[in-house]
């Protein structure tokens, strides 16, 4: 990834929550890097910290909760002098990010949407106040922008109330209002959880064709690998507030070395057998209450080894685009092959693209 530009840098990131009169570690020291112009995709399952990763990019964190310790460096302004975004306290201070550089698309798009507004009026308070278009210059932008995110007759659509649209037609009015903000990076989270699957594909088809027509740099948040098979170039599997593996899609989909990234594989239904039960991953997360001895995964980890409950992993390189945080990838552990059919997932990505990201 040497010669591909960073726009975002996760630097030993700490994230605590208040609760109960209890503190949560949420996010225990992650580091990672954004490049410009790809597509990543973060995996895992409810609860290991996905979003809330993610609201840190925006300034969205819940008011009980706040970042201990880290850095999130973003180079989009000037890449010479990178923004602690880590360091940005109130309202005014993220006036310029939130939106401008960073926009989100939230997973449920009634509670993003005032029921109380017309389409139009919400499109034109983003041009407003990101592109400073205001009367016709700016209905004629929101309806361009309704065209670009396939609302048919977007002149009548533009005056229309949510409660007019379909749920997935609410998704790409969502979708609207954050490319209305002309942003550099734009964070989806669960966008096609509430969807039926014929509708995921067409929200996800139009994503990437967004990505490519606006030069977006987009984030996937998802706990389906199967979601974003055909549109990560690169995938990052968070587990219990930590990566515990980050590769080119190709590299997590046919080559995954940690433990929790074969159960996460495993879970997939188009890995299913006739006949025989879906598989699940046995137990749950751990309680982030209380610090973490050892692998986060080792209890639910049928290959755990001794040294699983003792020490944290660290990452060990794959390859110059792959690592994982496993001791199973250290050369003194045994080897451990991985669960038969994940060797033959190559069936469910026939004919998908993805996975390119070679620096």
């Amino acid at each position: 990834m040497e010669n591909k530009e960073i726009i975002l840098s996760v630097r030993d990131l700490n994230v605590k929550f208040s609760l109960r009169g209890k503190v949560l570690h949420a996010i225990r020291g992650i580091g990672m890097d954004l490049y410009k112009g790809e597509s990543l995709a973060i995996v895992g399952e409810s609860g290991s910290g996905k979003s809330v990763l993610t609201k840190n990019f925006i300034g969205l964190l819940d008011n009980n909760g706040w970042i201990d310790s880290g850095e999130i460096l973003y180079y989009g302004m000037d890449p010479q002098h990178p923004v602690d975004l880590a360091k940005l306290k109130t309202d005014e201070e993220w006036r310029d990010i939130r939106g401008k550089h960073v926009a989100m698309v939230m997973q449920d798009p009634m509670t993003s949407l005032n029921p109380l507004k017309t389409i139009g009026w919400q499109i034109g308070e983003a041009l407003k106040l990101h592109q400073n278009l205001r009367g016709e210059a700016a209905r004629k932008k929101a309806i361009d922008i309704l065209s670009d995110v396939g609302i048919p007759e977007p002149e009548r659509r533009y005056s229309q109330y949510p409660h007019e649209f379909s749920g997935g037609m609410r998704q790409r009015v969502v979708i609207a209002i954050a490319m209305a903000c002309n942003p550099r990076i734009l964070v989806c989270d669960e966008p096609t959880t509430a969807l039926d699957v014929t509708i995921q594909a067409q929200i996800l088809h139009l994503i990437k064709e967004l990505k490519e027509k606006y030069a977006l740099t987009t984030i996937y948040i998802t706990h389906d690998l199967g979601v974003v098979a055909n549109v990560a170039d690169r995938i990052a599997v968070m587990y219990a507030g930590d990566i515990v593996e980050v590769g080119c899609a190709d590299e997590v989909f046919y080559d995954p070395r940690h433990p929790y990234t074969w159960a996460l594989l495993s879970s997939l239904p188009q890995l299913g057998i006739k006949g025989r039960d879906l598989y699940s991953i046995k137990g749950t997360p751990p309680n982030l209450f209380h610090p973490i001895r050892g692998d986060a995964f080792a209890a639910r980890n049928p290959q755990a080894l001794k040294i699983d409950f003792l020490h944290r992993p660290p990452y060990f390189e794959i390859s110059a685009t792959h690592k994982a945080r496993t001791w199973l990838l250290d050369p003194r552990a045994p080897k451990v092959d991985p669960p038969e059919h994940i060797k033959n997932i190559r069936n469910i990505r026939k004919n998908m693209t993805g996975g390119q990201c070679n620096g």
